[in-house]
């Protein structure tokens, strides 16, 4: 059908790129298939194409980037597992990207091979895309948080979810780190049933490891606990089980205690560490 009648029927509907579905228009003779809506995020794009392949007809593309020849940052951030915290900061670097044919990048990361038109700079302060686990950060460009932290977790037997969920936060807040970067969780294998810490992870899809208290007590330079030690065979859960989920990461957080819930945060050093061409 018209395209005009597409934006008709869909105009009262839609609200944001990022939760738009893709729309693709074809005519009715099948010679074009426009990608009307949600072109880089949703997919319109490709399925544009997918269409025209299937009609013999042509893929009628409209972005600036594909039409240019630039990276789509946002469907780059999102194949990277990166969280974009600010919307309008990201639709100005697309903006630069467009007008100048490239765009700064800083990284607290090794990163994987990048399109020529993404340039790394060693300053976080002027760069265009700062790929950090950092909230507060002194840059004019847009926060883009990598699935690089995990958190380890101890708690007493029948802790609830929203109080394992508000401990992780306040870590997190008082430890100036991204929320949105904590990629999985760790704990001791004694927790495996434990039902507060399961649903926890289950509502943020956040993957749990469970370690034996032999692998725990291996970790060296971890605080230990004689409290833990009686309770459960390891010196500690929350530091160790960090840091052998996160690989041997840097411990960025030191286990911090609550009435029920112990956390501790490591980093993965190289969160894409199988990417490097």
């Amino acid at each position: 059908m018209a395209t005009g009648i597409v934006v008709r029927t869909l105009a009262p509907l839609l609200k944001d790129k990022r939760s738009d579905p893709a729309v693709v228009v074809c005519d009715e003779q099948g010679d074009y298939a426009v990608s009307l809506l949600s072109g880089h995020l949703g997919g319109g794009n490709a399925l544009a194409r997918q269409v025209a392949a299937v009609t013999g007809g042509q893929a009628v593309i409209t972005t600036a980037s594909e039409v240019l020849g630039r990276t789509a940052i946002d469907l780059w951030a999102r194949d990277l597992g990166l969280v974009v915290t600010d919307k309008e900061r990201l639709t100005r670097a697309m903006g630069i990207l467009v007008n100048k044919g490239a765009v700064t990048l800083y990284s607290d990361y090794p990163l994987p091979a990048l399109p020529e038109d993404l340039r790394r700079q060693d300053q976080s302060e002027t760069a265009d895309l700062v790929i950090t686990c950092r909230i507060n950060l002194q840059t004019t460009g847009v926060l883009l948080h990598p699935q690089a932290l995990v958190a380890g977790i101890g708690c007493n037997r029948n802790t609830p979810a929203a109080e394992i969920e508000e401990a992780l936060r306040q870590a997190c807040a008082e430890n100036n780190l991204a929320r949105q970067a904590i990629k999985s969780l760790a704990s001791i294998d004694l927790k495996s049933d434990e039902q507060g810490l399961l649903e926890f992870s289950c509502r943020n899809r956040l993957p749990i490891e469970f370690f034996h208290r032999d692998r725990l007590n291996g970790v060296e330079g971890v605080s230990t606990s004689a409290v833990v030690l009686k309770a459960t065979g390891a010196r500690g859960v929350a530091e160790p089980a960090a840091v052998l989920a996160s690989g041997g990461g840097r411990l960025l957080v030191k286990k911090m205690k609550w009435a029920n819930v112990t956390v501790a945060i490591a980093e993965i050093q190289d969160p894409w560490k199988d990417s490097h061409g």
